[in-house]
């Protein structure tokens, strides 16, 4: 007669891999973030440089969109770090 623990460490084991799996993909969200953040840097910049009728708000655009990019990725970092913290716990 099967042992009433072992479906328990079946799933135990599947609720693992599972938050592997979650974990992974919350961070192959790094490889979008920074594109995104820059490509949205660029088109506001883009946008205002046709409407104000200059040529150099882009380049402001660029680079706040890296900066907005970088600050979303190192808390996405951090917030996983202290997840993995709390799970080890």
């Amino acid at each position: 007669m099967p042992d009433a623990s072992e479906p328990k460490s079946a799933a135990r084991k599947g609720s693992g891999a599972v938050r592997t799996i979650v974990r992974a993909e919350r961070l192959t969200q790094i490889a979008f973030i920074l594109p995104a953040a820059v490509l949205v840097g660029w088109l506001l910049g883009a946008g205002l440089d046709k409407w104000l009728r200059q040529h150099w708000i882009y380049l402001v655009g660029i680079i706040l969109g890296c900066v907005a990019g970088f600050i979303q990725i190192f808390r996405l970092v951090l917030g996983q770090e202290k997840a993995m913290e709390k799970e080890d716990h």
